[in-house]
């Protein structure tokens, strides 16, 4: 199955079920931010389109952006923990021992900006995938990297979601 009938199947189901579009959006934020998932997982394009279609649609905003922040939050949470669990082995176990060159872009891009890569890292896909684990590796402190993350899950959801809903529920 092709990435676009993927996501025009994401789109159809929550058309018809409204009532599961804030689950589906945070189901789907969460897999984008989790650990190199997020590399394969077509959230990104069917974020925009939920947003298109709750702006076309009855189902309010606000559940939904909440529950895609949240997916998104945790996500990037349970990648950092992993990231301090697996500690400077994290690099060897699949799937990211094939991304070796991924993960020293991550590192790279982690040492120059520290807190801000989290937060930066969340609207860039392939650094995505690997920034909240290589902060878990690093030790980033977990206050600071709570504070990037939460913050920068609430702003990419929203920035996903709120063209569609806003051009469709107000501009037309």
């Amino acid at each position: 199955m092709s990435l676009s009938a993927l996501v025009q199947q994401i789109l159809d189901f929550v058309k018809e079920h409204q009532a599961w579009a804030p689950a589906i959006a945070g189901v789907l934020a969460f897999g984008e931010s989790f650990a190199i998932l997020s590399l394969v997982f077509p959230a990104t394009l069917a974020l925009v389109g939920i947003g298109i279609i709750i702006g076309a649609s009855d189902i309010p905003f606000w559940p939904v952006w909440i529950a895609a922040s949240i997916g998104a939050a945790f996500g990037d949470w349970i990648s950092y923990w992993i990231g301090l669990k697996l500690e400077n082995t994290a690099h060897k176990v699949w799937p990211l021992s094939s991304y070796p060159e991924l993960i020293e872009r991550g590192e790279q891009f982690f040492k120059r900006w520290g807190i801000w890569s989290v937060f930066i890292g969340r609207f860039f896909g392939p650094i995505r995938a690997v920034i909240p684990l290589i902060a878990g590796t690093f030790e980033m402190p977990f206050v600071q990297f709570q504070i990037a993350n939460w913050t920068s899950a609430f702003l990419w959801s929203f920035v996903l979601l709120a063209p569609g809903f806003t051009a469709l529920k107000y501009l037309w």
